[in-house]
């Protein structure tokens, strides 16, 4: 089993489609088809259910794909290792991150990266913490800033980074606006505002209130803050949110639920560009202070 064969197979699986992959891999289409035939022989399975529109992945070519991420994510951890002995970083750099990332400032600290590091690709993907988590395992990330997992991961290397409480956001004629703290119990029988079941805030405010009603549920920071200004639903978010606009009323809680915590993600065995980022993400941090 070569690494190109897995180059290839990797790139049919993402583009689902032979001939996409090949000018994606800058190769004739037969050859690649070739490397794949060779690949399915050795291993003794098809990986692909080949049609004339499309190619989907069988059973053996998605227990397949997972090993063959974490394969070529080992071997350009051993090139950028390499190099790094070199006095040099290059490659490529897959980042995650949660939206309103408050403790460190993520664009300005990925441009002093790539000045420093201007061999280095980088590529920047938003989401929730449990799909980029995920990735990180699948071998598509090698860092990720997300919510603090609740229950202990041993797969990954996780390091905190923040930890802030949560706050009730609610529009400015709301009945609670004008309080300085409310508690859980007056909350009861308001409809909420939230987002979806993936992301860490979600999960934290869940595990205290687990029975209200949710009757929007966003993928975004500023499409939530506006139904709550539109006054059709409250929010317990982070306190770092209460930055993001004056039209809604941020109010403290006198029963704090579990704090807000973020953490950075990588694999057991990050990557010299990965390593790179925690030292400027820790310099940043420290420099804030």
């Amino acid at each position: 089993m070569e690494l190109r064969q897995l180059e290839y197979f990797v790139a049919v699986a993402e583009e689902c489609h032979f001939t996409r992959a090949a000018k994606r891999m800058h190769v004739a289409q037969s050859g690649l088809s070739s490397a794949i035939r060779s690949l399915e022989r050795e291993l003794g399975a098809s990986l692909f259910l080949r049609s004339t529109r499309q190619v989907e992945l069988t059973p053996a070519g998605r227990a397949l794909l997972v090993e063959a991420r974490r394969a070529l994510s080992a071997t350009d951890a051993a090139r950028d290792a390499v190099a790094a002995v070199q006095g040099l970083i290059r490659g490529s750099l897959a980042v995650g991150s949660l939206q309103c990332l408050h403790v460190v400032n993520l664009p300005r600290v990925l441009a002093g990266f790539h000045g420093a590091h201007p061999g280095v690709e980088i590529r920047l993907k938003q989401g929730g913490s449990g799909e980029l988590m995920d990735q990180i395992r699948a071998g598509r990330l090698d860092i990720a800033f997300v919510a603090m997992p609740r229950r202990q991961v041993d797969d990954l290397r996780v390091r905190p980074l923040a930890s802030e409480p949560f706050v009730l956001a609610c529009g400015l004629e709301h009945r609670l606006a004008d309080r300085q703290r409310v508690s859980i119990d007056d909350l009861d029988g308001e409809p909420f505002v939230d987002f979806q079941p993936d992301w860490g805030s979600r999960d934290a405010v869940d595990a205290v209130l687990a029975d209200r009603r949710i009757a929007f549920e966003v993928n975004d920071v500023h499409s939530l803050l506006d139904l709550v200004m539109f006054g059709l639903g409250v929010a317990l978010v982070p306190q770092s949110f209460s930055v993001k606009t004056d039209k809604v009323q941020f109010v403290g809680l006198a029963d704090q639920p579990p704090p807000w915590q973020t953490g950075v993600v990588t694999s057991p065995a990050p990557s010299a560009a990965a390593t790179a980022l925690l030292d400027a993400v820790a310099a940043a941090k420290s420099g804030a202070g």
